[in-house]
């Protein structure tokens, strides 16, 4: 006797009998007991949640002697007939070899003759979307205004390559993914009627496997089946179907959280060596993080929503206090990203070691902004000192990779960097930095010096040296305070009491006042376009643009008037030329030479792809 496989064996010839889809079911169900049945149906969905099997049974509930009704009873000539696929009012068209122009023609010419045996004609085209475009524009017509007892079923799996008159002229159902629960009590159902005996465990490894498809699920239930045996055991089941077993997790990530990894690199070795299924592998991978994350966050709380046997419970609550929660946020995250990629990759095998080298590394990156001090720092340019932008640190956000600014003198005597305007900055990946918040939650900052220490020692200034953020002229040289305000009305001793620091906001807020109050100053809005660096008896300031340098000459007289009255003295005034824009090839190559990054990028194998001014 010809063996039929389960999935032939055991479809369903009901509603009922078949796994999910209950609004689908409750819709096409109702319309054949009231017997009010649109001209076209579109079902679609992906392969194996029962399309075509619910086309069959609406097709058999139209035409059933006892019709109508919800249901067909089987049982009929009718019913059987289409059944055994020799109906003759019951047509199922395969649309990838009958998908040309002609086959449409013919079709119609058949559509004009009544029913001459059941009481609908049922045309089930399966793969619907594999026909041309000629082929759809010729049912166009015929879909919008077909004869009476004539009804269009199209199953697809791509709903993408339907014309949209096509689908406005169809009822549209859209078929979901059976959930784990779904899939697990069906096979069960299907076990027990074949009177099998089975782990709970295998099960649900299996419809853990199938994704979502019915089809598939009993389909991998026939494998696991064919080696035989008087009990379906996980272990069989993961070693027919190659799938990686628990003590290989558990030894993975044993050896991720002992960032141990000569051992990642053998178990990746004997992944590819049992011919696992890899990508079933990083989706077992990403809900085992899942797992532990949640249990590390949670503790034994989420037990009861992660469906978990005692076994596994108990491997997991005993691994998921040995890793941070950001190691396994970050870890889990990149296995999500990384699936298609795997999959998709000719080199599978070294795509995924890759993965797992990166997940047992993580809490050895550091995010660029917190890079550790060097004693050695490239020079820059000496046009790198004229940038329209504000110096100050860059945003977190922003993820700058420079050095730790400090002001006074260093040990060799030398004035400090400071990092401003024109330095370039690259982006840094969001697991990494995730993943290194513990290490560098350890770190101990740098000691900050306070602003009175760096005006006791002023730096000499260097053309190549980064101006700071702040106007500071030196105490010995400030203005003293006055009694009686100046000319206009305005007291700039309120401002700026005698000895203190007197920064470039506060200046530019100055000259807003006075311009409100009538009295000439300059325009507020060009004193924000600049950048100042204030040194001994000397005022730098940095336009952003050669246009702006234009007004700022314009304006020198206004600017050194405001200067004095606002208690400033009377510095010297130096506009310093804004530098040509620098190439991103440029800002690159000078980013990736500094000392650390070189350490960054050897162990990541990173290179950098966009580099902007900050």
């Amino acid at each position: 006797m010809k063996h039929l496989s389960l999935a032939a064996r055991y479809r369903p010839q009901t509603f009922a009998e078949v796994a999910g889809q209950d609004t689908v079911k409750a819709v096409l169900s109702r319309a054949a007991a009231e017997d009010k049945v649109a001209a076209a149906y579109l079902l679609s969905g992906t392969r194996g949640v029962g399309k075509t099997t619910i086309a069959r049974i609406f097709a058999k509930a139209l035409n059933c002697e006892h019709a109508p009704g919800p249901e067909p009873c089987n049982q009929c000539s009718q019913c059987r007939k289409i059944t055994q696929g020799s109906h003759v009012d019951v047509a199922e068209i395969d649309g990838a070899s009958n998908n040309s122009v002609d086959d449409a023609r013919a079709l119609r010419e058949t559509i004009g003759y009544a029913p001459m045996e059941g009481r609908y004609k049922v045309f089930i085209i399966d793969e619907a979307h594999m026909l041309s475009r000629n082929a759809f524009n010729a049912l166009l017509k015929t879909l919008e205004e077909p004869p009476s007892r004539v009804v269009f079923i199209f199953a697809t799996t791509e709903v993408h390559k339907f014309p949209i008159t096509i689908v406005s002229r169809c009822q549209h159902f859209v078929f979901r993914h059976l959930g784990e629960d779904a899939l697990h009590a069906h096979l069960c159902e299907v076990l027990d009627k074949e009177g099998l005996s089975y782990e709970e465990a295998a099960v649900r490894l299996i419809a853990r496997r199938a994704a979502g498809s019915v089809r598939d699920s009993m389909s991998l239930l026939d494998q696991a089946l064919a080696l035989g045996g008087d009990t379906l055991t996980a272990g069989v089941t993961r070693e027919v179907l190659g799938l990686a077993g628990q003590e290989l997790f558990s030894s993975l990530f044993e050896a991720l959280a002992g960032r141990d990894c000569p051992t990642v690199a053998e178990l990746s070795r004997r992944i590819a060596a049992q011919g696992v299924d890899i990508g079933f592998f990083v989706r077992e991978l990403a809900g085992h993080l899942r797992t532990l994350f949640l249990l590390r966050q949670a503790g034994t709380a989420m037990l009861p929503h992660l469906g978990l046997t005692r076994d596994e419970a108990a491997c997991w609550q005993a691994l998921a206090p040995r890793f941070s929660a950001t190691h396994l946020h970050a870890a889990w995250q990149m296995t999500l990203d990384a699936q298609r990629g795997i999959v998709q990759n000719p080199e599978p095998a070294a795509a995924l070691e890759l993965l797992l080298l990166n997940l047992a590394l993580l809490p050895q990156l550091l995010p660029l902004d917190r890079l550790p001090e060097t004693p050695a720092v490239p020079p820059v340019p000496a046009a790198g000192i004229a940038s329209g932008r504000p110096a100050g640190p860059i945003p977190a956000s922003h993820a700058a990779s420079v050095p730790p600014v400090q002001t006074g003198r260093t040990d060799g005597g030398e004035a400090p960097r400071q990092a401003g305007a024109g330095a370039p900055r690259a982006v840094r990946t969001e697991a990494a930095a995730t993943a290194a918040d513990e290490d560098a939650e350890s770190e101990d900052p740098a000691p900050a010096h306070s602003p009175l220490e760096a005006q006791e020692e002023p730096a000499p200034a260097a053309d190549n040296a980064r101006p700071a953020p702040v106007m500071t002229p030196p105490a010995a040289e400030a203005a003293p305070q006055r009694e009686t305000p100046p000319p206009g009305g305005t007291d700039a001793a309120a401002t700026a009491p005698a000895g203190a620091p007197l920064d470039w906001s506060a200046f530019c807020e100055y000259c807003r006042t006075e311009q409100a109050e009538g009295r000439p100053s300059p325009p507020p809005y060009l004193l924000r376009q600049m950048r100042a660096e204030w040194t001994p008896g000397r005022l730098r300031l940095y336009p952003g643009a050669g246009q702006i340098l234009k007004q700022a000459e314009k304006h020198r007289a206004d600017i050194l008037a405001a200067l004095a009255r606002y208690g400033a003295g009377e510095p010297e005034l130096e506009l310093v030329p804004p530098r040509p824009p620098r190439t991103e090839a440029d800002l690159i190559e000078e980013f990736r030479q500094r000392p650390e990054m070189q350490d960054c990028l050897s162990l990541l194998n990173a290179t950098i792809k966009h580099c902007t001014e900050a």
